[in-house]
């Protein structure tokens, strides 16, 4: 028989594959901003935090493929990309301020 919380989180499973995708499109306003509408204040952003948040995205990127599970991956993933882009337009913005 299978368990109430093993048909919960089946069930929850497509939802978190949404969830993860749509939680690191959060940071287009922040790649918006720095890019283009307010790029003068990108050195108030912390690098490091930036870093930090590309390097756990890879992790879990990492961690997600080798149990070969989207749900962890594909959100990830995409979470490295933007994170990558906010590092990268801090140091070209900033010159790379801590």
């Amino acid at each position: 028989m299978v368990s109430i919380i093993e048909r919960v989180g089946k069930a929850l499973e497509p939802l978190m594959l949404v969830m993860g995708l749509v939680s690191p499109l959060a940071t287009l306003p922040q790649l918006y901003k720095l890019f283009f509408s307010h790029s003068e204040h990108a050195a108030g952003l912390s690098l490091i935090t930036w870093v930090l948040y590309a390097f756990i995205a890879l992790l879990w990127t990492t961690y997600g493929l080798y149990h070969k599970n989207p749900t962890i991956w594909v959100g990830n993933c995409l979470g490295f990309i933007m994170y990558v882009g906010m590092v990268v337009g801090i140091i070209v913005l900033t010159g790379g301020t801590f």
